[in-house]
């Protein structure tokens, strides 16, 4: 695969692995608080990053990140960890097969969020599938 579009294949992998999490999550936030069930996940991430960029050795550009790239790291991490103390809570109150649709949501808001924020172009091709997955959530979740 070419680099150009390697973007593919760690996209879908990262909804591969995202629909695994919200089963993995559902049976782990039996029995704990989901405060404390989000806490043990985020040490487990961190945990896994620090070890991928200690093997890749990429240490070093932690201090060559300018002070705007890291307010925006910073403004990410928080919104993340909003997004899972939410989706945490959510998978305690409801099923998996109700909350990973609607947390998928997400996707219409980025599209629009990067069409206002970030000038990304806006196709009758994307509206009608952004469309069909808010459609769909409704439909799936039950909504």
């Amino acid at each position: 695969m070419k680099l150009e579009s390697s973007w593919l294949l760690f996209a879908l992998g990262s909804a591969l692995f995202g629909g695994v999490t919200a089963i993995l999550a559902k049976v782990g936030v039996e029995g704990i608080d989901s405060n404390v069930a989000t806490f043990y996940r985020t040490l487990v991430v961190l945990a896994l990053a620090a070890v991928l960029v200690s093997f890749r050795g990429d240490w070093p550009q932690l201090g060559n990140a300018s002070p705007r790239t890291l307010t925006f790291l910073t403004l990410s991490g928080i919104a993340t960890a909003a997004s899972w103390l939410c989706y945490f809570r959510a998978l305690q109150l409801a099923p998996a097969s109700q909350v990973a649709p609607i947390d998928k949501l997400s996707v219409v808001i980025a599209v629009v969020l990067a069409a206002v924020f970030l000038a990304e172009p806006v196709s009758a091709r994307l509206l009608i599938g952004v469309a069909l997955i808010a459609i769909g959530t409704i439909v799936v979740a039950g909504a």
